[in-house]
């Protein structure tokens, strides 16, 4: 996502002709989005974004289970009954 936000914002300052990166190329500007392209293609090639669904799955399904526990009374929430 980082190198979608650069390539955006270097694209924008090369159309209105901001600062030095006027005076840059389009390849130098544009690299950035290639960037972002090769790094998908490795994340999705690898499973590091399946990897990483999966853990934000079973974080959520623990959370959710541990609630339910608390409301029930099955937990300890770590205050002391007397």
């Amino acid at each position: 996502m980082l190198f979608l936000l650069l390539g955006i914002a270097l694209l924008a300052m090369k159309w209105i002709e901001l600062g030095p990166v006027a005076t840059w190329s389009w390849v130098l500007v544009l690299s950035p989005f290639a960037c972002a392209m090769a790094w998908w293609a490795w994340a999705d090639s690898s499973g590091y974004t399946a990897r990483k669904e999966m853990e934000r799955e079973q974080a959520r399904t623990k959370a959710r289970i541990d609630k339910h526990r608390e409301n029930i009374g099955t937990i300890n929430t770590g205050k002391r009954k007397k």
